[in-house]
């Protein structure tokens, strides 16, 4: 017995990014991918410091001398604000996990509430490392 041939159906294609309305939580989404992978580059920053801390007074002097400095300052400030953005995200994630935070208000909050508190943490976070210098 041959097997009968399946009728042709046209499938339903996915909406594109342009069909869908701009959300806070879907800006959130892209926030937290963007920052998690922007803390790879961290990492390295970190590991490159490591790497002239075990090499001697010449090779620490001159990554302590670039992170002293004004672009220094800036990146770290701004790896800051990635590394507690994506934590915030990530604690979010956590909420709806627990089947929580899932109504309009509520999701807009949390987004909001990411943003917002990464970026008053980064603040907090700075003013205690330079009035504890």
């Amino acid at each position: 017995m041959a097997p009968t041939a399946r009728p042709t159906v046209a499938q339903p294609l996915s909406p594109h990014l342009q069909i869908y309305r701009w959300t806070w939580t879907m800006a959130m989404s892209v926030f937290h991918r963007v920052t998690g992978t922007a803390l790879y580059g961290g990492t390295a920053l970190v590991a490159i410091w490591l790497v002239a801390l075990a090499s001697g007074p010449a090779a620490y002097g001159w990554v302590a001398g670039f992170f002293g400095s004004l672009f220094g300052k800036l990146v770290l400030f701004v790896y800051t604000w990635i590394l507690l953005h994506h934590m915030l995200g990530g604690i979010r994630h956590f909420i709806w996990d627990a089947g929580v935070g899932f109504d309009r208000a509520q999701r807009l909050g949390l987004a909001r509430a990411t943003l917002v508190g990464s970026t008053v943490l980064t603040l907090v976070v700075w003013a205690a490392g330079l009035l504890a210098r």
